[in-house]
């Protein structure tokens, strides 16, 4: 573990502002706190966003009396004038970043870097992400896992429908930006009810197969080994009678919101019920395994109709955990356990 002169949480920290940075502190007050503990030292390079949201002060307070101190890393200067630091957590894009981060792990490999710069890469393609759950093909005793049929268009709308009747997609299809970069706009989804509309769409873009799911989506955040799943309201259900009827391009904001949570409400039990913990743990355990990666989660449908027929529709990394009930504790003992593992190897 590391001792560090600075750290981004300060005793006068306002919920207003943005955390405070190391020069805002009183270094002698830091000193004073380290020569009475030790501290894992966490260097993170955040978004402003994910920082308010990630970075809550109830979070920093519990940490910091687990023995953890998050020090905001100055992206002015080089990363190895940084530190020492026992993780670096990151979630920002950019050629130049990655690079940064790639040189770091390779003269710093005491250090766990969450995650893996070129693994996180692979989830910015909505094609290939899905892909490893395609490769899995998961079948056990509790259920099987898959991801909607989907077909990706690089340009020319006007050839979709084409490509969408010799692929041999069903209507509707849900159509969603290729590059999925965390931005607002990767997150816009639109669903096309017939084949003439489908030229209304902006490629490039994948289109996958509407799966019926009830109106319900389950967000499973994985955290390490931790897992916990959430219910989130969705897109409802089309019927046949309303796909012979209905015609266009009807465009939607992000599906999935802290505001649509479906946790209390009042569903049918076959519609709300959680995916068998056992599929999710072996489902999370191979994905951490192919993707390299131990901070995302997975939004996950049900058929509506079955009872143990899953589809994956999107995976994020690093995702809004300030949502997720009881981020803090789950989060602390994630990092600590990291720190402890890579101390128990390199002792025996």
């Amino acid at each position: 573990m590391r001792l560090e002169e600075e750290f981004s949480h300060c005793d006068n920290y306002d919920e207003e502002e943005e955390p405070k940075t190391m020069s805002q502190c009183s270094i002698g007050a830091l000193q004073q706190q380290q020569q009475q503990q030790k501290f894992v030292v966490v260097g993170y390079a955040l978004t402003s966003k994910k920082i308010k949201s990630f970075l809550q002060p109830k979070f920093e307070g519990l940490a910091r009396n687990k023995g953890i101190l998050f020090v905001a890393i100055d992206q002015n200067r080089p990363l190895s004038d940084q530190g020492p630091f026992d993780i670096v957590l990151h979630k920002l894009t950019g050629k130049e970043w990655r690079q940064i981060l790639e040189d770091y792990r390779q003269t710093h490999p005491e250090v766990t870097v969450l995650d893996p710069p070129d693994a996180i890469q692979h989830l910015h393609n909505c094609q290939s992400m899905l892909q490893c759950v395609a490769d899995m093909n998961l079948s056990t005793s509790y259920g099987r896992v898959g991801v909607p049929r989907q077909l990706v268009i690089k340009k020319d709308a006007s050839s979709i429908a084409d490509a969408v009747d010799k692929a041999g997609l069903i209507l509707p299809l849900v159509a969603k930006p290729l590059v999925a970069d965390g931005s607002a706009k990767s997150h816009e989804l639109s669903l096309a009810y017939d084949q003439y509309s489908l030229q209304k769409l902006e490629p490039p873009l994948v289109l996958q197969e509407f799966v019926n799911h009830g109106g319900v989506l389950f967000k499973v955040y994985i955290v390490g080994e931790a897992i916990k799943v959430v219910r989130r309201f969705s897109l409802p259900d089309v019927t046949k009678r309303e796909l012979s009827k209905v015609t266009g391009v009807f465009r939607f904001p992000r599906v999935s919101c802290a505001a649509a949570s479906a946790d209390d409400a009042d569903l049918d039990p076959s519609v709300a019920e959680l995916p068998p913990r056992p599929l999710l743990e072996r489902l999370a355990k191979e994905l951490r395994w192919r993707l390299g990666l131990r901070l995302f989660n997975l939004d996950i449908i049900r058929e509506h109709g079955t009872r143990d027929h899953f589809y994956v529709i999107d995976i994020n990394y690093f995702p809004g955990y300030g949502k997720m009930p009881g981020y803090e504790h789950i989060f602390t003992d994630f990092l600590l356990s990291l720190v402890q593992s890579r101390y128990k190897k390199r002792s025996s």
